[in-house]
Order: C-alpha cells, then structure tokens, then sequence
C-alpha cells in the first residue's frame, strides 16, 4: 500500500469531522469568513514553521511556493482582522511524520478550491485559491509515494495530530462567535 492510500485510510475518520465543522462556516458571510480564517491562522502557520524545522525544503525542494501562511494573512489584514494566537506547533521527529504533516496541509488546497467558490467577489480569497506551480499536487503525490518511508505510522500519527489542530481551532472559534447554520444544501 502506497503511502498516500495508507494516509487517506487512516485519516478518513478525521478529514471527515474537519469537513464537517468547516462546512458549518458559511463563507458568504464576512463574518463567518473573517472565523473561518482565524481558525486555520492558528494552525496553518504554526504546521509550516514545524514543517520548515523538521527540514520539508530536503524533502520537497518547491516547498516555499507551497506556503500559504503569507496568503492567510493577507486576507485578514485586508479584511480589518488581526491573527490570532497559534496553537502548538505539532512535533515532527522524523522524514514520516513530516509526510504525514504536509499531506494534510497539501490537501487542504483541493478542499479550499472547493470552499473559495462561497466567497464573494467583494471579499479577500488569496489564501483559499492560491495560484501554485503548474501540477505542484501531483508532484508533491508522486513525491509522497516514492518517499520510501520506514515508519508509516509516524506518517499517520502526525497527519491526526494535525486534523486534530484543525479541529481544535474551529471548535474554539465557533464556541468564542457561534456561527449560522448553513442550510444543508448548501453543504452538499
């Protein structure tokens, strides 16, 4: 089993709940944006300075291009929101657990190409539909595949660590403004 099938496997249970509690957002709201943002500010940055300690450019030499931590905090200065703290930084020990790390904050991209269709014109939406290097997805897959890991638990253990960053921070920020329900079509 490929590494990317053995992610995906055991990290279904936890890209589900994270699709969930984000899709409680509803992005053509400014105000559920700005929250929507706020929470991935508080983990976004936090995984990449992680990602970046633990030596991901060795691993994925185009990994500046990959950032977006920049991007995010574009989009809440332009829309007069200050960052909020960041959550711990995840402990990425070995080449595995930076894998597993980066194979969720890569995938993140695919969901907010998604999610960046609910935003207003009107409204800041560089860090949802960043404009990355032609094929860069695949590229980081085949290179994610063909990283030859010797400990794919500790791929897995640190792609749940970080779901459950993501998970942590949205559900701080819905108990600190709750938000709208979104009507269910709208969801699906």
């Amino acid at each position: 089993m490929s590494l990317r099938s053995a992610l995906r496997a055991q990290t279904a249970d936890c890209h589900a709940a994270v699709d969930t509690l984000f899709g409680s957002f509803n992005l053509s709201r400014p105000q559920d944006y700005k929250a929507f943002l706020r929470a991935h500010a508080q983990v976004v940055p936090s995984v990449e300075h992680a990602l970046e300690q633990a030596g991901i450019a060795r691993l994925l030499p185009d990994w500046p291009e990959r950032r977006r931590a920049h991007l995010l905090a574009a989009d809440i200065r332009a829309l007069d929101d200050r960052l909020p703290p960041l959550l711990p930084q995840p402990a990425l020990h070995c080449d595995a657990a930076v894998w597993g790390a980066a194979y969720v904050l890569e995938g993140s991209k695919l969901g907010g190409a998604l999610l960046a269709k609910a935003i207003p014109d009107h409204l800041p939406g560089s860090y949802l539909s960043p404009q990355g290097p032609k094929g860069a997805m695949r590229l980081f897959m085949d290179r994610l595949d063909g990283s030859n890991v010797d400990d794919p638990a500790a791929a897995i253990t640190a792609a749940r660590d970080v779901f459950d960053l993501f998970l942590k921070a949205g559900q701080l920020t819905l108990e600190a403004a709750p938000m709208e329900a979104v009507p269910t079509e709208a969801v699906q």
